[in-house]
C-alpha cells in the first residue's frame, strides 16, 4: 500500500465517523450554534446589541461562562464558499464539521511526516494505522469542542518540535521551528483551552534542558508574540460578540472552573484516573500500552527522541491530575505523542519480524490487535451514533410532516442530544425551546403547539398522542432477550446490516455460546407527540341551543 493511500486513512475515517454520527451534543452546542448564526445572519455593524438579542443563540442560552467566538468565526469563514453548493442547513452542518475534521486530519498527517524523519517511514505508517484505529480522536476530530480547535494547533506544534529535534537542535531552521511551536501553544492556550499553558510550560522546560534554545531569540519572543496575538484576537472578537468589554473568555472560564473550583460540580475522579482509565481508553490498542510504548521509550536508539517527545506530555497529564474534575478530552492533545512513540516501537518490531520468532509473534499480534481496534472503533461508533435522540427526533418529524406553519416544542433532552439551529430546516415553522418551569406548567402555553418532542409525555399538559418513539443507547446485553434483537429504524446504519448482525447473533447464541452474545440494548428516550384536534360536541357550542330552536 502506498504512503498516499495510508495517509488517506485519517481523513477517510474522520469523514466516515461524521457521516455515521452527524448530530451534536450539548458540549458542542456553543460553537455549532455560533457558526450557524454567523453564516445565517451575518455580522452586524450597527445596532449590534439588538441584532444579537433577536437572532443569536448565545444571548438566549449564554451558559455558565462565556466561550470564545474565534473558532466559530474561522469555521464560518472557511465553510462559507461551500454554502452555494448545498441545498439544506443540515448539509451545511455536515460541511462545517467536515472542515474542522479535515483540518485536524491534515494536522495528524503532517505530524506523520515528522515521525518519518525522526523514527523512519515504517514508524510513520504504523502511526497512521494506530491513530486511525483509535476511536476517540477520529470520532471527535470533527466535533466543535474548544479542545478540537486547539487540537489542530497543538498537533502542528508537536510536529515542529519533533522536526527541530530530528534535524539538529542548533540550526537556524530548528530555532524557527521551536519558535513556531511555542507560539502555537501559547495562542491555543490563550484563545481556546487554558490547560494548554501547562503543556507549554512542560515543553519549554524540556527544550531548555535538552536543546538549550536562546531565551531572548526564541522562548521570550515566541511567548510574547503568541500572548499578544491570542489576547488581541480573543478580546476584540469576544468583546464584540458578547457586548462586554474587555472580555477574555478563557480567563473567565479558568477563574470560574479552577480558582473557584466550580468544575468539581460536574464530578470528580481519583488522581490516577488519566493514567489508569483515560489513556488506555484513548489509545485503545492493548499492544500500545503493554508492548510498543515501553519499547519506544526503552530501546536505546529510540530513547532520547521518544523522551523528548513524551516526557512533556507525561508531566502535563501528571500536573493536570491534581485537579479533581477530569475528562478524557482535557488530555486529548497528548494522544498523537503517545501514538508516535508507540509507532516507533511497532516499527522496531515490524522490521525485525523475519529475524526471530519473538518479533514474528509480536508482529502478528500487532496486526491482530490493530484489526481488532478497527472493529472495536466501529462498534463504539455504532453505540455513540445511537446517543442523539434529539437530532433523530427532529429529523423524523420533518419526514412525517412538511406542512407549512407548524409550531414545535423541543424539550431539554432534545436540545442536548442533537437539536441545533442547522436542524431547524423549515423556514415557516416555529421551534420553541422554552425552559421556564412556570410557563411549562401553564395549559395555555401548550395550546400554541402542533408537535412536541419530549422525554416524558406525562409532563405535557393536554391530549398529546404519541406519534413516534425514538430510542437511544441504554447498554450492552450479553444474554439478550428476543425483543432486544430488533433493528433501530432511526440509526444511520442500514436496517439490513443490523438485521444481518442480529441473525448472526441468533445463530451464535443458539449453536455455540449457550445464549451469550453482545447486543446493543436500546430504550425509548424521546417521544414525538402530536396535539389531538377534537371536534367539539354540538351541545358544547355557545349558540347550540339557539340554533336548535330556530
Amino acid at each position: 500500500m502506498s504512503d498516499l493511500a495510508i495517509n488517506a486513512l485519517i481523513p477517510l475515517v474522520v469523514i466516515a465517523h461524521l457521516i455515521a454520527s452527524p448530530y451534536t451534543k450539548v458540549e458542542e452546542s456553543f460553537n455549532i450554534q455560533a457558526t450557524h448564526d454567523i453564516l445565517t445572519y451575518g455580522i452586524p455593524w450597527s445596532n449590534t446589541t439588538a441584532f444579537f438579542a433577536e437572532r443569536y443563540d448565545h444571548v438566549s442560552f449564554p451558559g455558565s461562562v462565556p466561550r470564545t467566538f474565534t473558532g466559530a468565526l474561522i469555521l464560518a469563514g472557511l465553510s462559507r464558499p461551500f454554502e452555494y453548493f448545498l441545498s439544506s442547513p443540515e448539509q451545511t452542518q455536515l460541511v462545517v464539521r467536515a472542515v474542522l475534521g479535515l483540518a485536524n486530519a491534515a494536522a495528524l498527517v503532517s505530524f506523520r511526516h515528522a515521525i518519518d524523519i525522526a523514527f523512519g517511514k515504517t514508524a510513520g505508517r504504523w502511526f497512521i494505522l494506530l491513530q486511525a484505529s483509535q476511536f476517540h480522536v477520529m470520532y471527535y476530530a470533527s466535533r466543535t469542542l474548544p479542545n478540537m480547535f486547539a487540537f489542530t494547533m497543538t498537533t502542528v506544534a508537536m510536529r515542529q518540535l519533533l522536526l527541530a529535534k530530528a534535524v539538529g537542535g542548533k540550526s537556524a531552521k530548528s530555532a524557527k521551528r521551536r519558535r513556531l511551536a511555542l507560539y502555537l501553544l501559547t495562542v491555543a492556550g490563550v484563545v481556546f483551552r487554558s490547560e494548554i499553558a501547562i503543556l507549554l510550560v512542560m515543553e519549554t522546560a524540556m527544550l531548555v534542558h535538552r536543546q538549550r534554545p536562546s531565551l531572548t531569540k526564541e522562548i521570550i519572543p515566541a511567548g510574547l508574540t503568541g500572548a499578544a496575538v491570542g489576547l488581541l484576537t480573543t478580546v476584540s472578537v469576544d468583546s464584540f460578540f458578547w457586548q462586554q468589554f474587555p472580555l477574555w473568555p478563557e480567563w473567565v472560564g479558568f477563574y470560574y472552573n479552577t480558582i473557584l473550583g466550580k468544575s468539581a460540580d460536574w464530578g470528580t475522579s481519583p488522581a490516577n484516573w488519566y493514567f489508569l482509565v483515560a489513556l488506555p481508553r484513548l489509545l485503545l490498542n492493548p499492544m500500545t500500552i503493554v508492548v510498543t510504548l515501553p519499547m519506544g521509550i526503552s530501546l536505546k536508539p529510540l530513547t532520547r527522541t521518544s523522551q523528548d517527545l513524551l516526557l512533556p506530555h507525561l508531566g502535563f497529564i501528571a500536573a493536570y491530575s491534581l485537579l479533581p474534575h477530569k475528562e478524557w478530552r482535557f488530555i486529548i492533545y497528548s494522544i498523537p505523542a503517545f501514538t508516535a512513540v508507540a509507532s516507533a516501537g511497532a516499527s522496531w518490531i515490524w522490521t525485525r519480524r523475519a529475524k526471530s520468532m519473538f518479533y514474528y509473534v509480536l508482529s502478528n499480534l500487532l496486526i491482530i490487535t490493530t484489526m481488532a481496534s478497527f472493529m472495536a472503533s466501529a462498534g463504539l461508533l455504532y453505540v455513540s451514533s445511537s446517543n442523539y435522540p434529539g437530532g433523530q427526533a427532529l429529523h423524523r418529524l420533518h419526514q412525517l410532516d412538511s406542512t407549512p406553519g407548524k409550531r414545535v416544542y423541543l424539550d431539554n433532552l432534545a436540545c442536548q442530544t442533537g437539536v441545533t439551529k442547522f436542524q431547524q430546516i423549515r423556514d415557516t415553522w416555529l421551534y420553541d425551546k422554552t425552559e421556564d418551569p412556570d410557563q411549562l406548567l401553564t395549559p395555555l402555553f401548550w395550546q400554541d403547539f402542533d408537535y412536541v418532542c419530549a422525554e416524558d409525555p406525562k409532563r405535557i399538559i393536554g391530549n398529546w398522542p404519541v406519534k413516534e418513539t425514538i430510542t437511544a443507547f441504554e447498554g450492552v446485553s450479553l444474554r439478550p432477550e428476543v425483543d432486544e434483537l430488533a433493528a433501530n429504524p432511526h440509526s444511520r446504519v442500514p436496517v439490513a446490516w443490523q438485521e444481518q448482525y442480529y441473525d448472526f447473533a441468533t445463530v451464535m447464541r443458539r449453536d455455540f455460546t449457550q445464549g451469550y452474545w453482545p447486543v446493543i440494548r436500546m430504550r425509548p428516550k424521546l417521544y414525538i407527540l402530536e396535539r389531538e384536534h377534537t371536534k367539539p360536541k354540538l351541545a358544547d357550542l355557545p349558540d347550540a341551543k339557539l340554533t336548535l330552536h330556530m
